[in-house]
């Protein structure tokens, strides 16, 4: 027993307890499960599924997630009274709920199917509610099926406070409540940033990665193609989780035989790529850090990142490493290289990726990473997609003998490994950058400065003199604050690497799903074994690609051969498609207009409240009569949100009584 614990009693048994937020922490830390939707220990605690509810002496029944413990408690989680209304919840839950669960991407992993069994429901006393909706398939990563959705809110929390993107969240009251994006619009439609951590944290089939198996099995299946394969590192630490194994067990060589035996001709590693993308950005970093142009630098290599960046922070764009991600320098690498070596037209070879990450479906579709009709990447499918493949081909995977990559992509140092994880893609960056400026190998290849699974992290090293100020993030509005930072001197760096997903690669949404930060740890953990073990660890130590560079790419590294096929350029993305919708118009001749911002950024920080209180307060005041009401999804000043327009008049931080107060000067100018 720690020096502050201090007990209660559980079903009967004395605990101790000490820094957990809730008596549910109390209870999983005792092990015993309560049930539960709507809680997860890295969103706040909300408290809206009901099913965590245990009998508190004194108190009587209460929510487990958002009661504190406290000394001499007297807890019981599973009496009569408990489980009944544990049980009529569920019941509510289902008579409202699609039936189809057989035809469900989630079936057998379903909370709800679970919990429904291990209560004993096989039959529901309610009167039957449900009424089908439309599925929103709009986006390339992922799949919005309203009917169901339990209201647990946990994409809803989960969009806004890790991700800060607000591109799904309640809306109607009552029995109509539902969630949505803004306006009900599909998610295509609205901010969204691919990221998936909603499906990742819904725990039905309401989000879902999106599935492009059968396309693959297409072209794998047409004797014309020639299909090749690439894998992320992420992918060998996570998947054998699907079958039985260990979180972070190494299984690259099973993945390669796997890939084989379900018929692709060709399988090779990202980590080749990744290498070469050290190559491209170390470079543009040690450039841009002697002649002390546009820092810091940030990493290009995720794009639910770049599109955040694209979407919210354009003033910082500049700042964005022009170097593609991983995937898309293989893609081209590939086109120049392959058609030759294997005989196949341009438009005859397929290539797809294995990824860990919903966001790179989005990535390979853009227009600017298609040219002639052709996309460098063809397809892209997630770990759990692999997961399925490999079912549907009948193959026992943990009995699959490891075989290797092939060439001339099948080489790979430590560096390229660890892109896999939060901090891989910085550390490999030193790794290149150190020997660079120095001019000599560093004595030793770890840079543990720049590791750990803290959310934000700084370091600062000295090479030959030259101070290089480094940050480490995860989590979109974590990105949000360091930007915040930037801008206002608070904190000056150099380079940021900046990942969306929790712990980066290896928590993506597209692999096994789990919400248990000891799982993340185990992956990043067997990506570091990984590069232990391989005889190579710093980037430029890939001789087959520095052979590459010279076969293929003129001009070298950052040459214009690279800078043609492995750089990018960027775009502000800041508006949802559509430019306003009218609120308040009830035709008058004359009107003051009033344009409020329920972008997201604004939408986040109230403006739909804000907008629900100013047609209040026209209503009040009878002034339909002279004023007109617009929402509009963008007004460019996003950090500064609710922002509010009226007549000519920008109002930042906006209140209803700023609102009213500045309505009602302009409406004394206007009398006057």
């Amino acid at each position: 027993m720690t020096e502050n614990a201090q007990t209660l009693t559980l079903n009967g048994v004395k605990i101790a307890f000490s820094n957990e937020r809730n008596l549910l922490e109390v209870a999983r830390k005792a092990g015993i499960e309560i049930p539960t939707f709507c809680y997860h220990s890295e969103l706040s605690i909300y408290g809206a599924c009901r099913l965590c509810l245990v009998d508190v002496k004194g108190l009587g029944i209460v929510a487990s997630c958002s009661t504190k413990p406290q000394a001499g408690m007297e807890v019981l989680t599973h009496t009569e009274e408990v489980r009944e209304i544990r049980k009529i919840a569920l019941e509510l839950i289902l008579a409202n709920h699609d039936p189809n669960c057989t035809l469900c991407s989630k079936n057998t992993r379903c909370k709800l199917q679970s919990l429904a069994r291990k209560h004993g429901i096989d039959d529901v006393r309610f009167k039957r509610t449900f009424v089908r909706k439309p599925v929103d398939r709009s986006s390339y990563s992922l799949v919005r099926d309203p009917n169901k959705c339990i209201l647990c809110g946990d994409c809803v929390r989960a969009c806004n406070e890790i991700q800060g993107v607000g591109a799904i969240g309640f809306a109607g009251r009552g029995a109509k409540s539902t969630v949505v994006p803004p306006f009900n619009k599909n998610l295509a439609d609205v901010e969204c940033v691919n990221c998936g951590l909603c499906a990742t944290v819904c725990p039905v089939g309401a989000l879902t990665v999106r599935d492009d198996v059968d396309e693959v099995w297409k072209v794998i299946n047409d004797p014309s193609k020639k299909v090749v394969v690439q894998i992320a590192p992420a992918v060998r630490v996570a998947i054998g989780e699907a079958f039985g194994g260990t979180p972070g067990s190494i299984e690259i060589g099973r993945i390669v035989a796997a890939l084989k035996a379900i018929g692709f001709d060709k399988v090779f590693d990202t980590s080749f790529a990744a290498d070469q993308t050290i190559f491209e950005e170390a470079t543009e970093f040690v450039q841009r850090k002697i002649k002390g142009d546009n820092l810091p630098q940030f990493t290009s290599c995720c794009p639910a990142w770049v599109k955040f960046a694209e979407q919210f922070l354009p003033d910082l764009l500049h700042n964005l490493s022009t170097c593609r991600s991983p995937q898309q320098m293989f893609g081209p690498t590939a086109r120049l290289i392959l058609p030759d070596l294997l005989g196949v037209k341009q438009e005859d070879l397929v290539v797809v990726s294995i990824m860990p990450c919903t966001a790179k479906k989005f990535e390979c579709k853009q227009d600017k990473f298609i040219k002639d009709g052709i996309a460098d990447v063809n397809h892209v499918l997630t770990t759990q997609e692999l997961v399925r493949m490999i079912d549907e081909a009948g193959l026992r995977f943990s009995e699959l003998e490891p075989t290797e990559p092939d060439e001339p992509f099948n080489f790979y140092t430590g560096g390229g490994v660890i892109f896999g994880t939060t901090g891989g893609v910085m550390e490999a960056a030193l790794r290149f950058a150190v020997e660079k400026i120095t001019g000599k190998k560093p004595e030793k290849f770890e840079f543990n400065e720049v590791r750990g699974e803290k959310s934000i992290r700084e370091a600062s090293l000295e090479i030959e003199g030259l101070k290089v100020n480094v940050c480490i993030v995860y989590g979109l509005n974590n990105a949000r604050k360091v930007a915040d930072w930037i801008r206002s001197g608070e904190s000056k760096y150099d380079f940021i690497e900046v990942m969306a997903c929790p712990l980066g690669c290896v928590g993506g949404a597209g692999q096994p799903v789990t919400n248990d930060m000891r799982t993340r740890v185990a992956r990043a953990a067997g990506l570091y074994k990984s590069d232990v073990s391989l005889k190579f660890h710093n980037p430029q130590d890939n001789q087959p690609l520095v052979n590459c560079y010279e076969k293929y790419f003129e001009g070298g590294i950052g040459g214009h051969t690279a800078h043609s096929l492995l750089h990018t350029t960027y775009r502000n993305r800041r508006r949802i498609n559509g430019v306003t919708l009218p609120v308040w118009n009830n035709g008058a001749e004359s009107k003051i207009k009033i344009t409020v911002c329920v972008g997201t950024s604004c939408y986040a920080k109230g403006s739909e409240e804000l907008l629900k209180k100013i047609e209040d307060f026209i209503q009040t005041e009878s002034l339909g009569n002279v004023l007109q009401v617009e929402a509009a999804f963008c007004m460019e000043n996003c950090n500064k949100g609710p922002t509010v327009v009226i007549g000519e008049k920008i109002i930042n931080h906006a209140t209803i009584k700023l609102v009213a107060d500045e309505i009602k000067n302009q409406l004394t100018l206007v009398s006057v």
